[in-house]
């Protein structure tokens, strides 16, 4: 748990799901917030859910290489 990689997983997972309800209550109110902001927070949550894979994915490798 103290793993600084598996903190800033759970961090990068975090800021998805911000992004996400962030987006999902624009798109929903709609207005002049969706139309601004939609497509710019779509891009952020898919750049955030891109670092998270990564991070995830070198601590996976960093995990099992550790071990050989």
């Amino acid at each position: 748990m103290g793993d600084p990689i598996f903190l800033l997983i759970i961090l990068a997972m975090a800021a998805v799901v911000v992004v996400l309800v962030i987006g999902i209550g624009g798109f929903g109110k709609g207005g002049a917030f969706n139309r601004k902001y939609g497509n710019k927070m779509m891009r952020l949550r898919i750049l955030a859910q891109f670092i998270a894979v990564v991070l995830i994915v070198i601590y996976v490798w960093l995990r099992n290489s550790g071990g050989q």
